[in-house]
């Protein structure tokens, strides 16, 4: 089959040979530049010599003549259908367009429109959970205790194994790194002080949050998020039950129960793990390392763990919900929504531990 070829007569162009991707691939850019440079309004096209004509090939005089036939030219019957199937015009892909100060303010502005938008969200189902939450007490027949309780196995029991395991983990890996410090200086005792107050005041609540957050969160949201795409939410509507007490106030309540107990349990692990790791690595046993942690780490520390974990709880069960009433009744909404929550939930426990950690700074500490 014969190459491309292109011939050039003052304004009069002609195109010989095969346009196809097997002859075109080796010297597909020096034809486009070439095609290019002879993009002015008074030339004719003679395209009747090309003696065979694919997609590729259309394509890349397509892209030369502006995206539209040119004014003048003439080519085979056969070859018309391969160019009235390209896009013409408007409708051409773009060039990409190098941003602007302006858009970058404009995207500055509507992210931080939606920031404002999803915190006062947050804060009208906060409104909404209280006034659900304080109406209880004279309607003790309404209170979910079925859907506490499974939440509570959901969220809590089912979530022991991976934060055990991921407990664990964390203790050994950083019983390790301290162990190799402390032994430089000889102060290899207070490897209990520092895994207890980091892992009870910090790592043990901060990794059972993530944990759950990623977990239950997206749990949460996609249960919702399913409702609204099957029009549940929309039944519970009609026959006049609040979601806010169906829906989101058990799975509040259900994580400020279990998370502070998850945190207990992941605390437990991380010390196992680096008791374990400790007595491997320095020497100390068990029984001294059990027996020197309440005397070299305050009570204080503990409780402050446990708080945080109820503040975590109701956090992520409350942007979870948030962001799966969100969702709308569509496939691509749903997964979107999934993924937002979790994100959110992630990022504001990772914001609230660093204000808890400024709040409390002066808390636990001899």
């Amino acid at each position: 089959m014969a190459r491309p070829v292109v011939r050039v007569d003052g304004t009069n162009v002609e195109l010989h040979g095969a346009w196809t991707l097997s002859a075109l691939h080796a010297e597909s850019g020096s034809l486009q530049r070439e095609l290019a440079s002879l993009t002015d309004a008074d030339v004719h096209w003679d395209l009747r010599g090309i003696e065979a004509l694919d997609e590729f090939g259309a394509l890349l005089l397509w892209r030369a003549w502006q995206w539209r036939l040119p004014a003048s030219v003439l080519l085979r019957s056969e070859h018309e259908a391969r160019f009235s199937k390209l896009p013409a015009g408007a409708s051409a892909p773009r060039a990409r367009q190098r941003l602007q100060p302006l858009d970058l303010l404009l995207g500055a502005g509507q992210s931080t429109i939606s920031l404002f938008d999803h915190a006062a969200g947050l804060a009208r189902l906060l409104g909404e959970l209280i006034i659900a939450a304080a109406l209880l007490p004279t309607r003790a027949r309404l209170i979910p205790w079925r859907e506490i309780s499974a939440n509570i196995y959901h969220s809590g029991t089912q979530a022991l194994a991976i934060t055990g395991l991921v407990g664990v983990l964390i203790g050994v890996v950083l019983s390790y790194l301290f162990a190799l410090q402390l032994r430089v200086y000889g102060a290899d005792v207070f490897i209990v002080r520092i895994l207890g107050i980091g892992v009870l005041r910090e790592l043990g609540p901060l990794l059972a949050a993530i944990l759950v957050a990623g977990r239950s969160g997206a749990s949460i949201a996609a249960q919702i998020g399913v409702m609204r795409v099957t029009q549940e939410l929309d039944a519970l509507a009609v026959m006049g039950i609040s979601r806010t007490l169906r829906l989101v106030l058990p799975k509040v309540l259900a994580l400020m129960i279990a998370l502070p107990l998850l945190v207990l349990w992941t605390d437990t692990s991380a010390l196992f793990g680096g008791m374990l790791a400790a007595q491997h690595e320095l020497g100390i046993s068990p029984m001294a390392f059990i027996t020197n942690l309440p005397s070299s780490v305050p009570t204080a520390n503990l409780w402050l763990g446990v708080g945080k974990g109820m503040v975590f709880g109701l956090v992520i069960a409350l942007v979870a919900c948030h962001f799966g009433l969100r969702i709308q009744p569509n496939s691509e909404s749903l997964g979107a929504g999934t993924t937002q929550a979790v994100v959110a939930a992630i990022t504001v426990v990772i914001v609230l531990d660093a204000i808890f950690a400024v709040a409390f700074s002066d808390v636990g500490y001899r």
